[in-house]
């Protein structure tokens, strides 16, 4: 155990040096309001049973945004990406909740659901993939399309567990949740996040080849039948030494 922490400091320590502390990649800067979200941003409804979590473009407090909002719902709302994590490990952005959904558990499939919650997804190395992972990856793309990807990780607003509890989603071990607010504390107003997602993919997927491919952003409610509303903005990336650039 020891041995692969040290593998994974002098892994991020190269990374560092190949990152240039000045580089900000943007992935969109939104003006106005909208009714629909702009391309490359679209709607993945997974379950078409399921209703379809709401999104839109709004400006509130000054900040504009997507807006999210669940009733009973669930659907991404996911672009594709293409980041050097080699360059630019860290993503930054804004977000925000109404409040916490009450019953969500996301150690449970029943308590599935998040207020809030950016997803983003990896294409892995084939060699990082066990026979078993393969098998299932090919039969979870035959039943919810080629949106399934290798692996992703879920940076969630909880309403129960604290911050940096991390865990494999209820429904499937390829998808790790990793709590990023969590309660009522800060709900109603914008709050920054920051993420290395380069060092998260290593420690979730246990390879520093994971290539970043999709970001989606989501409220769900679907499993626990409440409401949810929230806001996510700014998103883009940053070298691991570098601050994050909110104007």
């Amino acid at each position: 155990m020891l041995f692969g922490h040290v593998m994974l400091a002098m892994s991020l320590s190269v990374m560092v040096q190949m990152a240039h502390a000045g580089e900000v990649v943007w992935l969109d800067h939104f003006k106005g309001n909208a009714i629909q979200v702009p391309a490359p941003w679209q709607v993945l409804q997974l379950n078409k049973k399921i209703p379809a979590t709401q999104y839109r473009i709004r400006t509130w407090d000054g900040v504009t945004a997507i807006e999210a909002i669940a009733d009973r719902s669930m659907a991404l709302l996911a672009r594709p990406i293409d980041i050097d994590l080699n360059r630019t490990p860290v993503m930054c952005w804004r977000w925000r909740v109404h409040a916490p959904l009450r019953k969500a558990d996301m150690a449970t499939k029943a308590g599935d659901d998040y207020a809030a919650r950016v997803y983003v997804s990896f294409d892995l190395p084939e060699s990082s993939l066990g026979f078993l992972t393969r098998v299932a990856l090919v039969l979870a793309r035959s039943i919810y399309g080629q949106h399934v990807p290798d692996g992703a990780i879920n940076y969630v607003w909880d309403n129960r567990y604290p911050v940096g509890t991390r865990m494999p989603n209820a429904y499937t071990e390829r998808s790790r949740m990793v709590v990023a607010e969590s309660g009522a504390a800060k709900a109603g107003k914008w709050v920054i996040a920051r993420h290395d997602v380069q060092a998260d993919a290593i420690a979730e997927f246990g390879t520093a080849q994971a290539r970043l491919i999709q970001i989606a952003v989501a409220s769900d409610s679907d499993n626990t039948g409440e409401q949810a509303h929230a806001g996510f903005a700014d998103f883009h990336f940053v070298a691991r030494d570098a601050g994050c650039s909110f104007k």
